[in-house]
């Protein structure tokens, strides 16, 4: 049997050794590589535009956002889509309200006051139902320049109370604003002397919404 001379073995233990160190060294320097990756990574992501919408407002939005539960009148103040409202914009409400009840006419409210998250919640989804931004544009505005935001207009339930409102909303200063929402009335008090302004096709076309 022939032997291994003892310096030849002490240079493949020597030349093991270099490997193993060497292989570590290599595997050290791709593991932080792809750490500084991920860390990039995450850090792009998070602040990215799309993830702070979503991240506006992780839960479901409840009737503290302004979501309305069926069956709420204009003068159910306990939730904040009626409460939050502008106190010109309610009081003119209510006046026509009382006296639409007079005709059998109930003011059932689909939407009013929306939190900002609520708002934008409703804006996804209208991207997400009709394919663009510029389509859900058409119906729905950003929580920056949404009325509903600010408290100044609310979306009026059932056909017999728009078609109410559609004849006798201005002289309460009501008016329908956009044509392709006739659930959508404002407060224009100059419509109480002048009748209603020519209502905008659709959002898109307000000036107050293209800020």
């Amino acid at each position: 049997m022939t032997r291994t001379p003892p310096l030849a073995r002490t240079t493949n233990r020597r030349i093991r050794r270099l490997l193993v160190v060497a292989l570590l060294v290599v595997l050290a320097v791709i593991t932080a590589a792809l750490g500084c990756q991920m860390s990039e990574s995450s850090s792009s992501s998070a602040v990215s535009p799309l993830n702070t919408l979503r991240s506006e407002h992780r839960g479901k939005p409840g009737e503290a956002d302004g979501v309305v539960p069926d069956g709420m009148t204009i003068f159910d103040d306990a939730i904040p889509a009626v409460a939050n409202l502008d106190p010109d914009l309610l009081k003119a409400f209510r006046q026509a309200a009382t006296d639409a009840a007079h005709d059998g006419i109930e003011f059932y409210v689909n939407s009013g006051w929306r939190s900002p998250e609520y708002q934008n919640q409703l804006l996804r989804e209208a991207v997400s139902k009709y394919g663009s931004e510029d389509e859900a544009a058409r119906w729905v505005a950003t929580a920056a320049t949404s009325p509903h935001v600010s408290g100044d207009a609310v979306d009026v339930g059932r056909s017999d109370a728009t078609e109410w409102l559609s004849e006798h909303g201005a002289e309460y200063g009501l008016c329908q604003i956009y044509r392709n929402e006739p659930w959508h009335y404002e407060l224009r008090t100059n419509a109480i002397d002048r009748d209603c302004p020519r209502m905008y096709a659709d959002p898109t076309h307000d000036p107050r919404i293209q800020q």
